[in-house]
């Protein structure tokens, strides 16, 4: 049998887990992932948020309490079993940036479901000016992540025709510890493609020279940072955003000191996908990494498998939509499913001494 096939097989058990059983080499593993959580919103109508235009919003009020609960316990089974596998993990995600959110109090109440409360989680969000009233936030396990620095970035949109300002989501950099190493997460839900993929590249462009300018940043003070970009993006891996802005490479020995590594670039050459968009399959959810992540040397944390989580239950089983991931809202109707986008996650393991 293969080597790697080998050290697949032997990888066991969540916090510390045998890679070799020659060497006897143990090994700490934690998912960090993302997920677009799809029109999280509260049942209340705010008056100072666009929120009429959520689907709960255009239901009744007897509805929305039925529905909302609901919403909340499906999310919180998937991020329960994000990631884990016998192979490699047993704990959820110990790092999970989200988007689709309205507020703080919808994260408490996710945290707080059964399925989830055993992981002691915290939330680090910021209310952003979006049009949507849809925030980014960042939620970690406080046991094993002590953030130590935070903070939004705005994204300053204006329309090349009317000059008014598109408001949309501002961009999370959170900084901390994981089990003491330090690390960054750039938490990311880039301008949708609203009219149209070309006419609406710029604001995507734009929001890849912020994240970039994030990245330069904690590089000048650090070129050895480790940076996770992380994201719904709205375009592909190969779309001129990523591909260009970000200098994202598809080849870890392509990345250079202070360049990007998108694992990404190469499921989507498989035709792999989060979510389906004109009928067409995309990754629009991303995992990136800095080169710090990428070498073999597991004395830190480094990448070990990334990949797109999309179990059978949250997938579509026939018809037009097959394979497609099952949403929990087609307009105002409650379908009962998850949401309109698969999560991607990946595995940072570390030798343990």
């Amino acid at each position: 049998m293969k080597t790697k096939n080998l050290l697949l097989l032997l990888l066991v058990v969540s916090m510390g887990i045998n890679l070799n059983a020659q060497n006897k080499k143990r090994y700490k593993i934690n998912t960090v992932a993302f997920y677009n959580l799809e029109n999280l919103f509260d049942t209340i109508n705010d008056p100072n948020k666009l929120d009429e235009r959520s689907p709960l919003m255009e239901m009744s009020a007897k509805e929305r309490g039925l529905v909302y609960p609901k919403k909340i316990k499906n999310m919180a089974r998937v991020i329960s079993e994000l990631g884990v596998d016998p192979k490699y993990s047993r704990n959820a995600p110990v790092i999970l940036g989200v988007c689709e959110v309205e507020n703080k109090d919808v994260l408490h109440d996710l945290i707080n479901d059964p399925q989830l409360r055993g992981n002691d989680y915290d939330i680090i969000h910021f209310d952003s000016p979006d049009e949507r009233s849809i925030d980014v936030a960042l939620l970690y396990q406080k046991k094993l992540f002590k953030p130590t620095n935070y903070s939004k970035h705005e994204l300053i949109l204006y329309d090349p025709n009317t000059e008014k300002r598109n408001y949309t989501r501002d961009q999370l950099l959170v900084s901390g510890l994981l089990e003491g190493e330090k690390m960054h997460f750039i938490v990311n839900h880039w301008p949708s493609r609203s009219g149209g993929e070309a006419r609406s590249r710029p604001g995507r462009i734009s929001a890849a020279k912020l994240t970039k300018k994030l990245v330069d940043s904690l590089q000048t003070i650090d070129p050895y940072a480790k940076i996770i970009i992380m994201g719904d993006f709205n375009d592909d891996p190969f779309n001129v955003s990523i591909k260009k802005i970000l200098n994202a490479k598809a080849e870890k020995e392509d990345v250079e000191l202070r360049g990007i590594y998108n694992p990404m670039m190469k499921m989507t050459k498989k035709g792999m996908g989060t979510l389906a968009y004109r009928d067409a399959l995309n990754i629009f959810d991303q995992l990136m990494f800095t080169k710090p992540f990428l070498d073999k040397d597991f004395s830190t944390f480094k990448i070990y498998k990334t990949g797109i989580y999309n179990p059978a239950y949250m997938t579509n089983k026939k018809g037009r939509y097959k394979g497609y991931p099952k949403r929990s809202f087609v307009g105002a109707t409650w379908t009962g499913g998850y949401s309109d986008h698969f999560p991607v996650y990946t595995y940072l393991i570390k030798e343990v001494k």
